[in-house]
This record gives C-alpha cells, sequence and structure tokens, in this order.
C-alpha cells in the first residue's frame, strides 16, 4: 500500500515536470514569434498612424539615448537602478512624474536567452582566471555603474500635451480641452466618450445611499476596481445585495478610474500612480466632503487604495483588499522587471496569465486587441447577447471593452509594475500609523494573482485579516457570490464603526 502511494507520488511529480518541460517549450516558440510579430506591427502603426493622422507617432519601441539633457527643454527623463521618474518644468512649477521603466525596457525572449547563456558562459570564464582578474573584473563593473538620464521620445512627447510644450496647437487645445477626438483605432461611440460633452473633466461616480448635506452624518464607502473593469464591478453585484440599513447609513461610491468605463480617457495622458489619486480626489473626497471612509479595492485598485490610505492616514476607517498584486522583490532585483515577470510570465498556460503576457510585454499586439475588441464592442456585445439569448449579463464586457489602448498600457506598467518599490513602504506605513483593520479576500484558484500575494500582505500587516474562498478564481471572488460577499463588507464596516 505504502510503496502503491509512493510510485503514485513520483508519476505525479513526473507528469509536473515533463507538463512543464511543454508549457516551458511551447512558450519559448510562441512568444519568439509573438517578438516577431511586434515588431512588424510597430512598423505598420507607424505608417497607419501616419496616413491618417497626418503625422508620426512615437511608441516605446523607440530607442531611449543617454543624455544628460533633452532637446525638448524643461523634460528630462531620469532611471536609475530600474526605476524611472520625469522631471517636468514648466514655467509656474517642476514636478515629478513616475514611470515605470518597463515601459521602454522589456527584452525579447530571445534576447533574454542569449543574455543568460553569456552571462553563464562569462561566469565561467571568470571561475578560470586568477584572482588579479577577478579583483580587476570588480573593479571595472563596479566604475561603469551610475546615474544614467535617459530620454524617451514618446514620454516627451506625452508631457509636452499635458503641460503645453512647444506644438502649434496647443493654444487652441487649452482652449478647447473638453473636445478630444478619439484616435483612429479607439471606439468614438456615446458611451465611449460621453465625458467629452463637458467642461468638468472628473471621473464617472455611481453613487448611493443618504442625501445629507452633513458630511458628518455620513459614512462613507469608496469602491475601486481593478485592471481593464469598471465601476459596475460593484454596482451590478454588490451594491443591490446590501441590506436596506447599510443603504440609509452608508453613502457607496463606485468609480471608473482615469482611462476606463465613462471617465476621461485623455491622449496626453501618462496614467501615472499621482494622476489617478488626483482624480479620485477631485471626484470623490472633495466635492462630497469626504472626512473619513471605508475603502473596498480589487487587484489592481488594492495598490491605489493602499497609495490613497498612506496619504489620508487619518481618515480611513477600513481597507478591505481584494486579490492584491503584492510581490515582495528580493534583494539584487529591479522591482519594476521583476513585478512584471510574476504577473506577466510569457507562459501559454494558464490562459488568463498568457492573456496578461500580451497586455504588459505587446505594446502593438495589445493595440491590435483593443482595435479589435474595443473599437468593435458593440458589434461583440450584440453578438454575446444573441449567441446566448440574452441570458448572460453583459457589465463585464462593458467594463472590459471601454477603454483604450493607451490608458491600458499606461495604467498596467505605471501602476502595477511602477508601484513594486512602493507597496513594501505602503503596507509599512498601514501597519504603524493606520490603527484601521485591514480584511484581504482571495480566491483560491486565481491563476492571474495567486493567493501567496494575500499571505504576503498579512506577513507585513500581522493584524489584517486574511480569507482565502474555496474554488474561486480572480472575479468569482465576487460575481456569483455577491450577496455573500455584500453581508461580509457589512460586518467589516459595523466592527469598524464600533472601533471608533
Amino acid at each position: 500500500m505504502v510503496l502503491g502511494m509512493g510510485m503514485g507520488r513520483k508519476v505525479r511529480f513526473a507528469m509536473l515536470l515533463i507538463g512543464r518541460a511543454i508549457n516551458d517549450s511551447v512558450s519559448f516558440v510562441v512568444f519568439t514569434i509573438l517578438d516577431l510579430v511586434d515588431l512588424f506591427l510597430c512598423l505598420l502603426y507607424r505608417v497607419a498612424d501616419f496616413f491618417i493622422e497626418a503625422e508620426w507617432k512615437s511608441c516605446y519601441c523607440s530607442s531611449s539615448s543617454s543624455s544628460s539633457s533633452s532637446s525638448n527643454s524643461g523634460k528630462i527623463l531620469v532611471s536609475e537602478h530600474g526605476e524611472s521618474k520625469i522631471v517636468s518644468l514648466s514655467s509656474t512649477k517642476l514636478r515629478l512624474e513616475e514611470i515605470s521603466d518597463t515601459l521602454y525596457r522589456r527584452p525579447s525572449l530571445l534576447t533574454e536567452v542569449s543574455k543568460l547563456t553569456i552571462n553563464e558562459l562569462k561566469r565561467l570564464k571568470l571561475d578560470a582566471n586568477n584572482n588579479n582578474n577577478n579583483n580587476n573584473n570588480v573593479i571595472n563593473n563596479n566604475n561603469n555603474k551610475g546615474t544614467t538620464f535617459m530620454v524617451n521620445s514618446t514620454i516627451v512627447e506625452m508631457l509636452q500635451g499635458k503641460i503645453g510644450g512647444n506644438n502649434n496647437h496647443n493654444h487652441n487645445h487649452n482652449l478647447n480641452s473638453h473636445v478630444r477626438i478619439p484616435r483612429w483605432s479607439d471606439c468614438d461611440c456615446k458611451f465611449c466618450t460621453c465625458w467629452t460633452s463637458s467642461t468638468k473633466e472628473t471621473l464617472y461616480v455611481k453613487s448611493e445611499g443618504p442625501k445629507s448635506d452633513l458630511a458628518e452624518e455620513n459614512e462613507n464607502v469608496l469602491f475601486i476596481h481593478g485592471f481593464i473593469s469598471s465601476s459596475a464591478f460593484w454596482t451590478e453585484t454588490v451594491f443591490p445585495n446590501l441590506s436596506n440599513e447599510a443603504k440609509t447609513k452608508y453613502r457607496l461610491f463606485a468609480i471608473d478610474l482615469l482611462g476606463f468605463g465613462r471617465s476621461p480617457k485623455p491622449s496626453d495622458s501618462l496614467y501615472t500612480l499621482r494622476e489617478h489619486l488626483d482624480m479620485i480626489e477631485r471626484s470623490v473626497l472633495e466635492p462630497n466632503k469626504v472626512k473619513s471612509f471605508h475603502i473596498v479595492a480589487h487587484s489592481l485598485g488594492c495598490i491605489l487604495a493602499l497609495a490613497l490610505a498612506v496619504k489620508h492616514p487619518g481618515s480611513v476607517k477600513s481597507l478591505t483588499l481584494l486579490a492584491p498584486p503584492y510581490f515582495p522583490v528580493p534583494k539584487g532585483e529591479h522591482a519594476t522587471q521583476y513585478v512584471m515577470r510574476r504577473v506577466a510570465p510569457r507562459r501559454v498556460w494558464p490562459l488568463i496569465g498568457f492573456g496578461a503576457s500580451l497586455a504588459c510585454w505587446y505594446e502593438h499586439i495589445s493595440r491590435t486587441i483593443c482595435l479589435v475588441i474595443c473599437k468593435n464592442h458593440r458589434l461583440v456585445e450584440f453578438l454575446v447577447k444573441l449567441i446566448t439569448r440574452n441570458r448572460l449579463r453583459t457589465f463585464l464586457l462593458e467594463g472590459f471593452f471601454c477603454h483604450t489602448h493607451n490608458a491600458a498600457w499606461h495604467t498596467l506598467h505605471n501602476i502595477i509594475c511602477g508601484t513594486a518599490a512602493k507597496l513594501d513602504a505602503y503596507l509599512t506605513v498601514v501597519r504603524d500609523r493606520l490603527s484601521c483593520d485591514v480584511h484581504v479576500f482571495h480566491g483560491e484558484d486565481d491563476e492571474l494573482i495567486p493567493v501567496e500575494c494575500s499571505h504576503n500582505v498579512k506577513a507585513k500587516i500581522p493584524r489584517a485579516h486574511i480569507k482565502v474562498i474555496n474554488k474561486k478564481d480572480h472575479i468569482t471572488i465576487v460575481v456569483g457570490r455577491q450577496k455573500a460577499f455584500a453581508s461580509e463588507l457589512e460586518q467589516i464596516w459595523r466592527n469598524s464603526s464600533t472601533k471608533t
């Protein structure tokens, strides 16, 4: 009996190794081909942009050159040790834009394999040399390290539009800032561009609850959705399932993040952490006089929730995080590049990881996906309703479709990857300076953000309550169990109010 169990384990282990080897081999071939496809699409889009929009459009494939200054005055991208910031100088202020180096540093799979092979050969060669040669190599390597100033044309061009560069059309653009013409590859339907009809550019906010003018009498809850989603992730699931008591006690605010859903999707935005936080404050906290609030966030929204909590430490009453993408960075690793490889491992299986890899590694392939799906979302939604005989609720599809490639691309890199080095500090502040309860939910079968991420949060914040939901994944942690989750949220809010 024992012998049979031992043989079974060996067979399963062998099958696991074989499956992993097959996945690695197929992935290498597939992603090497995708590297070439993305290069071809780069050339294709440059030509298309020129003929359709009458100007050449830069992309992040453009090589970055080392320099101490930029030909575009007042805009310098400073890159050091894997972290990048943009120093933007205007006539009135100096701003520091935080940009992830993963936007323009994404080596091809073939290049990485070649680099690993060369490094291994160098290591073997160094082992054969004498100690003096080793010391000289170490000294030379150390002397080569230092601060580099990288100028990326795409980032500089986008900054010109944001802070008023030398473009001739800027004056007219500022006078008519609410009139933005979508790019030819973006959808121009009324749903996707509804925000352009108003000069007041704030986020789309779906709010429910008491309408009292006295903010002190209300308890507030801010809901932040994840990547390529919208406020409907909450309003179609949690909102209808809250009790009548909760609906009369709490003011509920579900937002469409900048670049998603019905919110503005400015083509000149870099979708940095600061921009996302500023828009949340301008759209929810300030106009509604929100002084204290609970936060409920999913996936990418957890990063914004932590940053918001750190910025307003005395205002947060409870913090509920669903599938937080927290990957502690090992020493010696570049934080942004490490997280990009964890979130998007360039593997064909699981499928959700394959999709994340397409979105993260390939600028032009992901733009093509947006062109095919997002620009034609009305047709896709019609076909889905027709095939399912209108039995499938399409709010998840609407959230997935209503974004631009520019918004998705920059948000993915500048928030998920770009904040990798900051999350430790954010969690430390939550642990040491905030007294609010922290609750973390995670689906046991989540193949996009592994359960270990939530356990990492628990290790960083010992008082955090972790709940792993059996047989649920990244989406079904809410969708499909909305009644139970709504009840859990109410209990969290009641307990937090009792403590305060």
